[in-house]
This record gives C-alpha cells, structure tokens and sequence, in this order.
C-alpha cells in the first residue's frame, strides 16, 4: 500500500446544490482510492443542475465562496466536481491544497496517447462550454466533440435507467460515427451511469470522478 495515499484526505466539492448528488459523488471516489479519505462539501447557493452557462457561472462563484470560506486544515487536496471545472482557476488562485477539475482529469486521461476522445453528456446548453474546456486544456488534436443523449435532461435525471440507456446509446453512436477511441461521460451528476457503463465497451469509458481522484494523487508531494 502506497504510505502516502493511506494518509491522503480529500475534498470534494459539488459546485451544485443537489446534496444526494454530492453524496453519490463522495461514495464514487471512496470506493476507486479506498486507502484515500474523501469528504463532501456542497454549495449553499445556486441551482440543482448546471444545465446551461448562467447556471454554470453561479456554480463557479459558488465554489469560489465555499472555498474562501472553507477551513481547509488536515485536507490534502480537492475536487471541483461539475463537468464544466466552475471556479476551479479562481479557487486555486485561493486555496492553499491543490484543486483539481473533473473535466480536466477526465479529458487529460481520455486524450493520452493522442486517443480521439469524444465527451458523451446530457447539456446541449453546455456544449460550447465544454469545447472551450477542451481547447483550454490543450487537447483540440485529440479532440473529437460532444454526443448528445436524446430526451428530455429532465426527465433523464429523474430516472436513473432511462439515463443509463440514453448515455449508452449516445456512446454506441459515437463510436460507429465518430471513431471515439474513448468517451468520457461529461458530468458530474452522471457518476453513477458512469461506473454502470465503462465496463460495456471496447472503448475506454472515462468516469471523471476517478480520474480527478487519479491526477490530484499525483499533483500531491511526495513525502
């Protein structure tokens, strides 16, 4: 067992308002670094789901609040938990543990080995926010777009099966269409679809929970 990540405490923070979602979340990074302790914290203000760029850009002052706020002692690092990275510079600008995005990890793991990778999601309100994402980061090479589920996102969320099966859907296509070498699942309210998919593929189906849980361990200092 790694010495370092027995003694590693996280913080994961759900930049929306939707505690079962943070709880979700939580339980998912718990269970793919078990020697890890993952706390949860969710905003106060807000909305449920970050279904477009206003709602995205309340997410992201709503991290930078808890994160100013936050007693971050005996905290190792953190985990902005929305696809879109909201606030993720802005608290790092003032957080004293590192930060990490889930898109960020997500797509960093997707794009290794120059993959095209393609981000399946439910948010076509979101679209445009997540191609500047990936442009951010560096990854338009590797870059193969966004897949849409059909449906209502609505009426998806409100019933995990239907989600599951749209998200499989979209992921079908986009490899028979898009030549996906690997998907990520763009968002973080799709976690547990997410761990449900990625064994139902060829392809490699990126969960960004555990792949932030990934790339913090390595961002932390070696002891």
């Amino acid at each position: 067992m790694d010495p370092r990540a027995a003694r590693m405490r996280l913080l994961l923070i759900n930049p929306n308002t939707n505690r079962a979602t943070t709880e979700a979340m939580v339980e998912i990074a718990r269970g793919s670094d078990p020697h890890a302790r993952v706390d949860g914290a969710t905003v106060r203000t807000g909305a449920p789901l970050l279904v477009d760029e206003t709602l995205l850009a309340k997410g992201a002052q709503a991290v930078v609040d808890l994160v100013r706020t936050k007693d971050f002692t005996g905290f190792d690092g953190g985990i902005v938990a929305a696809f879109g990275d909201p606030g993720l510079e802005a608290a790092r600008a003032i957080c004293r543990i590192p930060l990490v995005g889930i898109a960020e990890a997500a797509m960093a793991e997707a794009a290794a080995g120059q993959r095209r990778f393609v981000v399946v999601t439910t948010t076509p309100l979101l679209v445009d926010a997540i191609e500047r994402r990936a442009a951010a980061y560096g990854h338009n090479a590797a870059f193969g777009g966004v897949r849409l589920t059909d449906g209502d996102i609505n009426a998806l969320m409100a019933d995990p099966a239907a989600l599951e099966a749209a998200l499989a859907r979209a992921c079908e296509r986009t490899i028979a269409e898009d030549g996906a070498e690997a998907i990520v699942i763009g968002g973080g309210p799709l976690a547990v679809a997410a761990r449900a998919l990625a064994p139902r593929f060829a392809v490699p189906i990126v969960e960004p929970i555990p792949a932030a849980m990934r790339l913090l361990r390595a961002a932390l200092p070696h002891p």
